[in-house]
């Protein structure tokens, strides 16, 4: 494609008599050891990094197409392009270049706090019921056909998405359903995408700090933006930020909820045991039609997520039956997740790694506790302190014994992070013990488990990793307890 069909609707002044070469390849980070001779290189200015400064070393490695927020001082052969916001062009660029996949998918897309990643394949497992053919792209990682990819960011780059989405088109995908985190709009990730559904699950205070939103009127703000970008709007009804959200948006707008003026309701749930096993049930009303709802998911967040997966579902054909087999067969890594130890007690995983999510996921539990929680959690290093503080508040109050251990130092200090969870614990129920290395935080809090207990291990979820000053090391807390189980059988 050439340079200025890509920078057609980029908003970016260049002198086309400079050259106007066919591009193809479209790249944004400086660490690109050999970049293609005719690719084009745009500069990004991070929180803490500017690759404006590093134009010079992507010119001697040979690019000589260039996009910028400023003039770069590069030799007269580089060819410059001026922009108010590289990443806004570098989203725009990067849909032109995939040939605006976005454009030929139907595109739905979930904001909120929590619950993104499990309705997120509940939707996925109702449509593909429908006989459609879906991708995902969220916290967990990126899935279309038969493949799975790793994702650092719920909501990925805007070149990544694009090249996603294109992707999955190729692999005859006719729906993608992605997370959209408020860090991904503030740092224009889905700029230029208008999605089909757009989703608003719930919202409290979260990812304030240094590196992230300045307050939650910035929180709240970034999060809005989805639906000036969606053509219809479906929104958590019994959510106390709803109107804010809502207010002033374009999109055709949806609600769900227990209220009784909802577009799509829930009422009288149950939470307990059915022939042995641990479900949740409720009347749901679609289209006004209601049902006797049981799934095999745990707790009132499961009856918000599966009621706004059926929601969403409702609004592009599904019948009841798909949508009842979809949510059934629906189970998410590292959410809720119960690992099968052939015990008498449960070890139950969940990547709850915030004041509201741990909350949540206690409400859940206090419906099936018959025995002791025993939790084993740490906080990740370079994120908010106050999170530290709330964590290791609910944690201890709501567990019969705590373990505090690592869970992604990053670059700081471990014993600096566990200080700050342990400052948040004043009036714990029980016995709070730390143990640093988590692999064995996970045997101790196994070893003392009896018959009914919940051993909850806690903030990695999905994630397979240990990150310790910018090192991953393999730790999949699936093979930790399994691991256990399996030296202590010998």
């Amino acid at each position: 494609m050439k340079l200025s069909e890509l920078l057609e609707n980029a908003k970016a002044q260049f002198d086309i008599s400079r050259g106007n070469d066919e591009i193809t390849e479209i790249i944004y980070d400086s660490r690109t050891e050999s970049p293609d001779k005719s690719g084009l290189f745009i500069c990004i200015k991070g929180f803490a990094f500017d690759s404006h400064d590093h134009a010079m070393k992507m010119y001697s490695r040979g690019v000589r197409h260039f996009v910028a927020e400023h003039t770069l001082d590069l030799p007269s052969d580089a060819v410059v392009a001026v922009c108010e916001s590289t990443r806004r062009a570098l989203a725009v660029i990067s849909a032109a270049f995939f040939g605006y996949p976005a454009k030929k998918l139907c595109t739905v897309a979930l904001t909120g706090t929590k619950g993104k990643t499990s309705t997120s394949f509940m939707i996925k497992n109702i449509l593909e019921e429908s006989g459609r053919k879906v991708g995902v792209i969220g916290t967990t990682g990126i899935y279309y056909g038969k493949k799975t990819i790793d994702s650092e960011n719920s909501t990925p780059e805007s070149y990544l998405i694009h090249k996603y989405m294109h992707d999955m088109q190729n692999e005859g995908c006719d729906t993608v359903v992605m997370e959209a985190s408020s860090q991904g709009f503030k740092l224009d990730r889905t700029y230029g995408i208008m999605f089909d559904i757009g989703v608003f699950t719930n919202i409290s205070p979260d990812h304030i700090g240094e590196n992230e939103h300045k307050d939650f009127d910035e929180y709240l703000g970034c999060k809005k933006i989805l639906f000036s970008q969606c053509k219809t709007g479906i929104f958590n009804a019994d959510d106390p930020e709803t109107d804010r959200i809502s207010s002033g948006c374009t999109c055709k707008k949806l609600t769900f909820g227990y209220k009784s003026d909802a577009d799509f309701r829930a009422a009288s749930p149950y939470f307990g045991s059915r022939d042995g096993k641990l479900v949740t049930e409720y009347d749901i009303t679609l289209n006004g039609n209601t049902h006797r709802l049981v799934i095999p998911l745990l707790g009132e967040i499961s009856v918000y997520n599966s009621l706004c997966a059926a929601s969403v579902a409702a609004v592009l054909g599904c019948t009841y039956d798909q949508i009842e087999k979809g949510l059934c067969k629906t189970v998410v890594r590292g959410r809720n997740e119960s690992v099968d130890v052939g015990k008498d007690f449960s070890v139950i995983l969940d990547y709850a790694h915030n004041e509201v999510s741990i909350e949540s996921i206690f409400r859940t539990l206090s419906h099936y506790r018959k025995g002791r929680i025993i939790t084993v959690f740490g906080c990740g290093g370079n994120r908010s302190k106050l999170r530290r503080f709330a964590m290791g508040d609910i944690i201890s109050r709501n567990s019969n014994l705590t373990i505090v251990t690592s869970d992604n130092p990053r670059f700081e200090k471990l014993d600096d992070i566990i200080s700050d969870i342990m400052s948040g614990i004043k009036e714990p129920k029980g016995e709070v013990t730390i143990i640093k290395d988590r692999r064995q935080a996970i045997y101790h809090a196994l070893s003392l488990a009896k018959k009914d207990d919940i051993v909850l291990i806690v903030g990695k979820g999905n994630q397979d990793y240990e990150e310790i000053e910018g090192v991953k090391y393999p730790f999949d807390e699936r093979e930790v307890v399994r691991d256990y189980f399996r030296n202590a059988s010998r």
